[in-house]
């Protein structure tokens, strides 16, 4: 509903640095890497909402005060969305294209990473209810227009 959004400098996060660049508050989004062994040939990570992350985090406090054990758990969607199909999302989402920059990769980047989130389903019950990266760049891109006002 664009009351609440993610805002911390410096900002490493790809979807508010996708807004941001689209809104034309930054310099153009850097791509890095475009020859990942991916359809696409950018690097695929698993996105999740943070209202998401809080219903996780609280069924984890009713799962320790009902008697379970402290336990690590994947949070995510267990779908993958490369970082090309997200600057899409936030296109479709912004009505106008983010500017972007193709860049090397990083040291270290893996060309895919996508969360299981199995036992928290098994263990707390949970599982993400805005599951896709339309919704989840939607609501972003609606606190970010709030936030910094209409694009430049």
């Amino acid at each position: 509903d664009g009351e609440i959004g993610e805002d911390h400098e410096p900002e490493s996060h790809l979807i508010p640095i996708a807004c941001q660049a689209a809104l034309g508050r930054r310099a153009p989004f850097e791509i890095y890497g475009t020859d990942y062994p991916t359809p696409d040939g950018t690097a695929i990570r698993d996105y999740v909402h943070v209202a998401d992350l809080a219903a996780a985090h609280l069924a984890a406090l009713d799962d320790l005060l009902a008697g379970g054990a402290s336990g690590a758990f994947n949070l995510g969607t267990g779908v993958g969305h490369s970082v090309a199909s997200v600057i899409q999302a936030v296109e479709a989402a912004a009505g106008r294209s983010v500017p972007v920059r193709h860049a090397a990769r990083r040291p270290g980047d893996s060309a895919v990473l996508v969360a299981d989130p199995s036992a928290a389903r098994r263990r707390l019950g949970w599982t993400p209810r805005i599951p896709g990266i339309e919704a989840i760049v939607a609501s972003a891109w609606r606190w970010h227009v709030k936030r910094h006002g209409p694009p430049l």
